[in-house]
């Protein structure tokens, strides 16, 4: 039998991992090899600072029943082993737990790769700088996958993706790709170029 304080816990996770999931799902995208699902819960992004705060709130309360003292006398005098899933233990575990998903927009690049491409000498004529308008980024995570996925190109010199912004900055050497192979590049993450 669940008791009421066990299920902080799991709402807890369930709060965190929801706050977090437009940020988790590129890393799991990249991972499987999944690049086009990289988007697909963008839309939770301006719900993030409440679930934040709901996530917070009952690890609060959750913490709260845990460490305040208990004011009924129960003399069976028998000293009762909890279960693990009532006990401080389990409680901190699902506080880092939940800590490390609504941080994880922060460290999800060590995920990808340092796949810098082979920039080499090119010539000042062959290189192109285009600004890509982009829908779909919502965190730095996004802006790794999109900078992973267009280094894999022969020619990219540079990538500077934003999410704020919308966009990505990219100079390659047009003599190797051209816009339409970055623009599928990038459509195939699962964010999409506007024009």
């Amino acid at each position: 039998m669940t008791t009421e304080k066990e299920s902080y816990g799991g709402l807890a996770i369930l709060t965190a991992v929801t706050a977090s999931l437009c940020c988790i799902t590129p890393v799991l995208a990249f991972m499987a090899g999944f690049g086009g699902i990289a988007s697909t819960f963008s839309w939770l992004e301006p719900f993030r600072p409440y679930l934040i705060g709901i996530t917070v709130g009952i690890l609060a309360f959750a913490w709260y029943q845990k460490l305040r003292t208990s004011n009924s006398i129960d003399c069976n005098c028998v000293d009762e082993k909890k279960p693990f899933l009532q006990t401080k233990k389990f409680l901190g575990i699902v506080t880092v737990f939940a800590g490390l998903m609504l941080a994880i927009p922060n460290f999800s690049h060590i995920f990808y790769p340092d796949n810098q491409s082979n920039v080499t000498q090119v010539k000042q004529e062959n290189l192109e700088t285009v600004k890509f308008n982009i829908t779909g980024m919502t965190c730095t995570g996004c802006e790794v996958h999109i900078s992973h996925a267009l280094t894999e190109l022969d020619g990219i010199q540079s990538v500077k993706a934003s999410y704020q912004k919308g966009h990505a900055v990219v100079q390659f050497d047009k003599t190797k790709t051209n816009k339409d192979e970055i623009t599928h590049a990038i459509n195939a993450t699962g964010y999409k170029v506007s024009n």
